[in-house]
């Protein structure tokens, strides 16, 4: 796998919000962009949201309709393109979840995370038997085959953390609950939480426990949550805005207004001064497993 791979995730959503610009430039609805295009609205969500590639002649229809100049066209043409590249996690296209893909492209797109964690390890931490355990029970029925591709996709998004070109910053904050709930009993937990250590080790990691001891902080009211940012341009921009990433039961958000961006990075504050530090968090991991092996 090559050392970054941000895939086809990044060229759709750029394209997709400057389309979106073009739509409102030209005092146009959602419906009616619809209606002169003949697409539904759904389609036209989809695009500008960067949940789908696009065809250069799809968006050359769309340029038109907006009025865009022949300047403008051409490059969202050539960006249309981009949208169609494909990540090394589309080999794995079968087992992933309606939209997944684009966070993937994100989080191997990303310079640094900042990411809460409640009740679970995070899946960039996860060894294969804590992993399979918990796919193993989301998905009742699945046959083993599909199990093991979905756990191999999971380990393999792991490797952007130790990757020789431009590894990522990670700050982390684990609720206690996380290291205290024993996924697939004792003997994958302990493991589990020396995974954790080791991965805290790194130089770009940086792994805090909120102990429960702390009460209420931020944490109990966002509930987990990532916040991804994304590498400088050339201009010294951000070359894509802060996401926000929630994963909830029914379905996954992501969230680039500015002020969403402001309420989250407010609440990690609050819950990363709140934890414990690195080294107290570390002897917190360690003992937590020496307790799991010791019964």
């Amino acid at each position: 796998m090559p050392d970054q791979a941000t895939g086809s995730t990044v060229p759709r959503r750029q394209l997709g919000r400057r389309l979106r610009d073009l739509r409102g430039r030209a005092r146009l609805t959602v419906r009616a962009a619809g209606a002169a295009l003949e697409w539904s609205e759904a389609k036209i969500w989809r695009i500008e949201t960067g949940q789908t590639s696009m065809r250069s002649l799809d968006v050359e229809q769309m340029c038109r309709i907006y009025g865009a100049p022949t300047d403008t066209t051409a490059s969202l043409m050539a960006l249309a393109k981009e949208t169609k590249a494909r990540g090394w996690w589309l080999s794995y296209a079968d087992v992933i979840n309606e939209g997944f893909d684009v966070y993937i492209g994100l989080e191997e797109a990303a310079s640094r995370f900042y990411w809460y964690e409640s009740e679970l390890a995070p899946g960039l931490f996860q060894t294969a038997d804590y992993a399979r355990t918990m796919i193993e029970s989301d998905n009742p029925g699945v046959p083993d085959s599909e199990i093991e591709r979905r756990v191999q996709l999971r380990i393999e998004r792991q490797s952007l953390l130790t990757r020789v070109t431009a590894a990522p910053q990670l700050d982390i904050v684990l609720n206690e609950a996380v290291l205290r709930r024993p996924v697939g009993g004792r003997q994958v937990m302990a493991d589990q939480l020396d995974r954790i250590a080791e991965v805290g080790d790194l130089p770009n990691v940086a792994v805090r426990v909120m102990p429960f001891a702390a009460g209420l902080h931020y944490g109990v009211m966002s509930g987990p949550f990532v916040t991804l940012e994304f590498p400088l341009n050339s201009n010294n921009q951000p070359s894509e805005p802060s996401t926000v990433y929630v994963d909830s039961f029914t379905g996954a958000l992501f969230l680039d207004k500015p002020h969403e961006i402001d309420l989250y990075d407010k609440a990690f504050k609050e819950i990363w001064t709140a934890s414990l530090d690195e080294a107290e968090s570390q002897k917190m991991i360690t003992k937590a497993a020496r307790e799991l092996r010791k019964s």
